[in-house]
């Protein structure tokens, strides 16, 4: 049984070709990435579903549920981002999940494949002695953020400026200003380039995420080489 008074809500982007992790795109076939993220999304979802919390896949476009449902099956509960930045939509996601009763709500997006289930479940630990968790990414961004019912504020999603490294202390500062006990995560590393693909790679030789979906994606269309080059397949 799930734990009812935890939710998690993930981002997910439907992988249109040439829409999907544009920077690695720039290394490798439209192809190889749009199919890359797929199996990002779907280790995402295997680690997820081990955690005590209630799932929730925030999908966007927010016309594409059926297109989602399609994908990744009925089976699952779809929520739509609605709102026009990345800000707005998290902030309403969040909003949503508190009006329908949860009492812990962590939120995180799809390109951190192999982020530890001991992560998002120690999250969620923190949020009863903390008012907001944040997951550092090593890029200067956040993979994870998330909120209890009672020290929510949507404030801190106001005038961030997304996609750069000033991301995490932007938004570290707006919630020192409300004086709001702050947990902080170890730091982790999203998927956006081609050097993190490499590095994920490389951290993960030893691990039990080798046999994942996204290693075995590499491994079998040898998108690198064995001299760490990048192969770039043909168009």
């Amino acid at each position: 049984m799930k734990n009812h008074n935890a939710c998690l809500l993930l981002f997910v982007k439907y992988p249109e070709k040439g829409q999907v992790k544009l920077r690695l795109s720039a290394d490798l076939n439209v192809d190889i990435v749009q199919e890359l993220y797929r199996r990002f999304v779907y280790d995402t979802l295997a680690t997820v579903k081990k955690i005590d919390a209630e799932i929730f896949v925030c999908f966007f476009p927010p016309d594409a549920q059926k297109k989602f449902q399609e994908w990744l099956g009925s089976d699952l509960v779809f929520l739509p981002q609605q709102g026009t930045d990345l800000g707005e939509r998290m902030k309403n996601s969040f909003s949503s999940a508190f009006l329908q009763g949860f009492r812990r709500v962590i939120l995180m997006g799809s390109d951190s494949p192999d982020l530890p289930a001991s992560f998002l479940q120690n999250s969620l630990a923190e949020l009863q002695t903390h008012d907001v968790v944040l997951g550092p990414s090593s890029d200067g961004g956040y993979y994870l953020i998330g909120f209890r019912d009672t020290s929510f504020d949507p404030l801190v999603f106001d005038d961030i400026h997304w996609s750069s490294p000033r991301v995490l202390k932007e938004t570290m500062e707006k919630i020192q200003c409300k004086k709001n006990r702050l947990s902080l995560l170890p730091v982790w590393s999203d998927v956006d380039t081609i050097i993190d693909l490499k590095n994920l790679i490389q951290r993960n030789r030893n691990t039990s995420f080798k046999s994942s979906q996204t290693i075995t994606f590499v491994q079998q269309n040898k998108i690198l080489l064995e001299d760490d080059d990048v192969t770039k397949p043909k168009k």
